[in-house]
């Protein structure tokens, strides 16, 4: 029988740092074998480039995936406040509402990166069972999001079937 190599790799923004990038792919690679290793490859790319906000969406979904849902609610907040700095609107997703005037999700790809992100807030409270923090951020969503370009209304139908 013929071995064929196999190589993990995950598609990030074409505009990622090549040495961040060449981390992120090993770090996707190990956490299928060796997650301490893989957890160091991923910080070091964030700390290479704290800026590039592919890094915080990586390690998210890594502590996420690992069930560390504190650690992945910590880089999902430090996402969010990057991605507003980014996009020049208010980090606290809850005063986002009152600022709406400086909300364009068509802006820039930080906008697009905030709700993402907002959405996997939601989902972590969802799995922590902070139903209520949940919907709140859910309903931010929808008056951010109108046409669901981040695909909440998923985690809004399984919020639905969860009661506190």
């Amino acid at each position: 029988m013929n071995s064929i190599a196999f190589e993990e790799r995950v598609l990030f923004s074409p505009n990622i740092p090549v040495e961040v990038n060449q981390l992120l792919q090993a770090a996707v690679a190990a956490s299928s074998k060796d997650q301490h290793l893989a957890e160091k490859l991923f910080l070091q790319a964030q700390t290479l480039d704290s800026h590039c906000l592919q890094t915080y969406f990586a390690l998210y979904k890594f502590y996420f995936f690992q069930k560390r849902l504190a650690d992945a609610e910590r880089i999902v907040l430090a996402g969010l406040e990057e991605s507003a700095r980014q996009g020049g609107f208010p980090n606290d997703y809850r005063q986002l509402l009152d600022n709406l005037k400086e909300w364009n999700l068509y802006a820039n790809d930080s906008a697009l990166f905030y709700l993402y992100t907002l959405k996997a807030l939601a989902f972590i409270k969802l799995r922590q069972g902070h139903t209520s923090d949940a919907q709140a951020v859910l309903s931010l969503i929808q008056q951010l999001d109108p046409d669901d370009l981040s695909g909440a209304t998923v985690i809004m139908a399984l919020a639905a079937g969860v009661v506190d």
